[in-house]
């Protein structure tokens, strides 16, 4: 904890230092002009309106498929879905099963005003790293496709494709692709979210 404290003021410090250079640098209207569009990049827009309308309980129903030629798993499960620091960010508890097994996974979906794309973070109980997706969403703002890539156990990475698709307002579904190694791309995972009534 204490080195997080540490971590915090350095990152103070610098953002200071960096704020008393740019001061003496620049005239008062240009530090004026910077502080309005650090402002706007922060505030929540149309992209954020429509990750807000997901807020709230669903039911899942997902298909997973280890091998295309074989019929996919399937499982049940939950999602509580909610915007958090200040409707920027939208927060989903994932729980369900996977393989057989309990499974438990955190998402966090955003818009960056600054890149222009949507940004995802997912982390599970299935593993210790943390998967980050970007991308942009159709002219309607209905569909959401989404690339990463991820480092696989003995070398090499996986590249993934996500489409998700805001049906109406009471379903979405998130469909998962990926190819090993560069190899051709297969259809991984199917999940779609009913709300809860």
């Amino acid at each position: 904890m204490r080195s997080l404290f540490i971590l915090m003021g350095l990152c103070l410090l610098a953002v200071g230092s960096i704020a008393q250079a740019t001061e003496k640098e620049s005239a008062p209207g240009d530090m004026q002009a910077m502080m309005e569009m650090y402002q706007k990049m922060a505030t929540p827009g149309e992209p954020h309106k429509v990750l807000a309308t997901l807020a709230g309980s669903w039911t899942t129903t997902t298909k997973s498929w280890m091998d295309p030629s074989k019929p996919p798993m399937e499982s049940t499960g939950t999602a509580e879905m909610r915007m958090v620091l200040g409707a920027r960010f939208l927060h989903q508890e994932f729980t369900g099963e996977m393989m057989g097994q309990p499974f438990a996974g955190i998402g966090i979906d955003g818009y960056d005003n600054l890149r222009q794309k949507y940004v995802t973070a997912w982390f599970d109980t299935m593993g210790t790293s943390i998967f980050i997706m970007e991308g942009s969403a159709s002219p309607d703002g209905k569909t959401i496709t989404l690339e990463g890539q991820h480092d696989e156990p003995g070398g090499g990475t996986m590249s993934h494709r996500a489409v998700w698709k805001l049906v109406d307002e009471n379903t979405q579904t998130f469909d998962m692709y990926g190819a090993h190694h560069g190899a051709k791309e297969m259809k991984m995972m199917e999940i779609t979210y009913t709300r809860k009534p």
